[in-house]
């Protein structure tokens, strides 16, 4: 058994399902092969490198340079690590890299990692071939006494998950696989957990669930300060990373048109109809194919309304919330930012009614939800089947929107609201919701009659707590009423 890393694994936040994973195949002797993606900055490298000790890890990150450079790049770097005497020259193809680099500590049980492996190939049919080489070499003889952990990693989502795919030379050989997901509000607030809650929930919305977008943010300096230095100014730190974070996505063409369906889409749910319209471009199969990719890439996320027939049409919205920062707040005060400079849009345009609107609408009933999903079972209520929102009009045409719905395990209807106002919810909220709820059931949504049963639980959450006329309603109701504020969210 290899000795633990404690001091660098201490500064791993969540991930704890990859750690455990990672670490049984690479203790569990024999050979293992496994893929890791996950989009640019979601932490896979900082992850990999503090799994392991240095002595029986072989690290490697291609360039987005040619497969020659980073075929020697490769056994330079073998040869460094190893202290044996590998030259280039003596590996003319893919085949000897490979057999040579899963020979490296021999009698170890070795890791090795192979990070953007996307670059080892000039297109995706081209790593295909690298994987035939390297399947190649893995089904064959090894000369190692040791056990053997290859760990394949990359940012190209797509091109790297079609290397599980039947037809692909690894098909059928991979121990593990796993993507690597941005942190949610709970994860987020632990990388700035010198703030106050608020704070931190505020910090989600502007950073959001990046790794490396969060560790900009310096929690000895107030919040708004960071998101005038790091954000909204032209030469931040985040910004520019946000700026070009689709352009570093690979095999995207026309990015004109990507990122204006992102800038289009802003901070708003839109109808794809909608998104083309503001973009100037037809609804034609082009135009929906670019959508359908920016939600396979995790920069769009689509949805219904709760339980509505498949028929229905989707609504998007920006998935990440610090690029829907960047597009719905950011990007439409670019002028202003540059000839008034971003501390004074923040003070004249954001601060006071812009961004905590942004951050009450369009942040913190996706807060209420991680909440749930991740402490139902540590609060003792019931767990959720599926998770949902209704915004629509009823039968007379009035708007409204129940933005807590879901249905439960046991099929009972769980709704409520999530509320991130200055001032503490009265009663009246909660007679709100229950309107509103009858007259859904009265314009025929059967689960808002079920929401209406007695003993259809209710959510509520509030930033500012929570009046007592609103505890004494909900204690006449008889439904059962779960009450969050902040505090309970962490």
């Amino acid at each position: 058994m290899h000795t633990r890393r404690p001091k660098l694994r201490a500064q791993i936040i969540d991930r704890e399902s990859e750690i455990s994973a990672l670490d049984e195949l690479a203790e569990g002797g024999g050979r293992k092969l496994v893929l890791l993606t996950g989009r640019r900055r979601v932490g896979k490298t900082f992850l990999l490198t503090k799994l392991w000790e240095p002595a029986r890890t072989f690290y490697f990150t291609a360039s987005a340079t040619t497969p020659e450079v980073n075929r020697r790049a490769v056994v330079a770097e073998a040869a460094a690590w190893s202290g044996r005497d590998l030259r280039p020259e003596d590996h003319p193809t893919w085949r000897t890299v490979f057999r040579t680099i899963l020979e490296l500590a021999p009698e170890l049980d070795a890791v090795i990692v192979l990070d953007e492996v996307q670059y080892l190939a000039s297109d995706e049919r081209g790593l295909l071939e690298v994987a035939s080489e390297l399947n190649a070499v893995w089904e064959g003889p090894l000369h190692r006494s040791g056990g053997l952990l290859l760990v394949l990693c990359g940012s190209a989502i797509r091109t790297l998950e079609a290397l599980q795919k039947g037809g692909s030379p690894l098909y059928g050989r991979l121990a593990w696989s796993g993507a690597l997901q941005p942190f949610d509000y709970f994860d987020a607030g632990r990388m700035v957990a010198a703030y106050d809650p608020i704070d931190r929930v505020r910090t989600y919305a502007s950073f959001g669930g990046m790794p490396r977008y969060l560790s900009a943010v310096d929690t000895s300096r107030p919040l708004e300060r960071n998101i005038v230095e790091r954000i909204l100014s032209p030469g931040g730190e985040v910004r520019l990373q946000l700026e070009t974070a689709l352009s570093q996505e690979e095999g995207i063409r026309e990015f004109a048109r990507y990122q204006g369906v992102l800038a289009a889409t802003g901070i708003k749910r839109r109808g794809i109809g909608e998104i083309a319209a503001a973009v100037g471009h037809s609804l034609d199969g082009a135009f929906r194919r670019v959508v359908s990719n920016l939600v396979d890439m995790g920069f769009l996320e689509a949805e219904r309304g709760f339980e509505e027939p498949g028929n229905q049409a989707l609504r998007y919205r920006v998935a990440d919330p610090a690029l829907r920062m960047y597009f719905g707040l950011v990007l439409p005060n670019e002028s202003a930012i540059a000839s008034a400079g971003a501390q004074v849009v923040w003070r004249e345009r954001l601060a006071r009614q812009v961004f905590p609107a942004y951050v009450g609408q369009h942040v913190f009933e996706d807060v209420v939800r991680q909440a749930y999903l991740r402490h139902w079972e540590a609060k003792g209520i019931p767990a959720v089947a599926r998770w949902g929102r209704w915004a629509g009009t009823d039968r007379e045409g009035r708007d409204l929107e129940i933005d807590v719905v879901a249905r439960l395990l046991d099929g009972r209807v769980l709704t409520g609201s999530s509320k991130m106002r200055a001032r503490p919810s009265g009663a009246d909220v909660l007679v709100r919701h229950l309107t509103d709820l009858q007259r859904l059931a009265d314009s025929g949504r059967g689960w808002a009659r079920e929401a209406l049963a007695g003993d259809a639980p209710m959510l509520f959450a509030s930033a500012a707590g929570f009046k007592p006329s609103f505890r004494e309603a909900a204690d006449d109701l008889g439904h059962p009423v779960t009450l969050w504020g902040l505090d309970d969210l962490f």
